[in-house]
């Protein structure tokens, strides 16, 4: 079995190694399929990689949306789930919910990108919604401004949200497709042990050194108490 921390490989390896329901939670948020992700990647595409507009870079293996497969060994190895872009999944994911996340983004009328993100989640409670800006610059915590390194980023503000909601202390935290490392951050903060599995190469170097720099901005701010 895998220790605790972050993995550069394919997530259905790394679950195949968990006994079953060894997570308490997994906020998991899977590429939606298809060359567009909520209108944030272009189409320029060369020699395997793509660029849009604010320069991310693209690995293409995360186009197709995770099968059936995915989430049969999703709700084996975890007994919770936050799944964003739920709404793309209902086949795949095949059981009923009433407790939907939504994440309002405080984002302006007319521009393109969907007003908000939906969450299916396996708990048995009443939905709820975040409001937190996410809109270009602009930033629901303009003082702890975050750097993006992903076109479909999301802020770590919603992960400490969900485990401040969902998650009970010493539970284990899995994600599935880290991208940004934006949830592992939040677990760091909150003090949760995590696994998390990211398979782009570029994607995964790009998010350990955002996860490392934080930690060392944490191990010295310590180290100065």
């Amino acid at each position: 079995m895998l220790d605790f921390g972050y993995y550069n490989m394919d997530c259905m390896e790394g679950m195949r190694e968990f006994p079953d329901k060894y997570f308490d939670l997994a906020i998991v948020d899977p590429p939606y399929g298809g060359v567009t992700k909520g209108g944030y990647m272009s189409n320029q595409v060369s020699g395997g990689i793509a660029r849009n507009r604010n320069d991310y870079v693209l690995d293409l293996w995360g186009q197709e949306a995770p099968s059936r497969a995915y989430f049969d060994e999703l709700f084996r190895v975890s007994k919770n789930q936050v799944i964003w872009g739920g709404n793309y999944f209902i086949e795949q994911i095949n059981r009923n919910s009433q407790c939907w996340l939504v994440w309002d983004k405080i984002k302006p009328e007319g521009v393109m990108y969907a007003d908000v993100e939906l969450a299916w989640t396996s708990f048995d409670q009443a939905a709820k919604i975040f409001h937190f800006t996410w809109n270009g610059m602009l930033q629901g915590d303009m003082k702890n401004k975050e750097y993006k390194i992903h076109p479909t980023q999301k802020p770590k503000a919603l992960y400490k949200w969900v485990l401040s909601n969902y998650a009970k202390p010493q539970d284990i935290i899995l994600d599935t497709h880290v991208g940004s490392a934006s949830s592992l951050i939040a677990c760091e903060e909150m003090g949760f042990n995590y696994v998390g599995f990211e398979l782009s190469k570029s994607y995964y170097e790009l998010s350990k050194k955002r996860l490392d720099t934080f930690n060392a901005q944490i191990s010295l701010m310590d180290f100065i108490e």
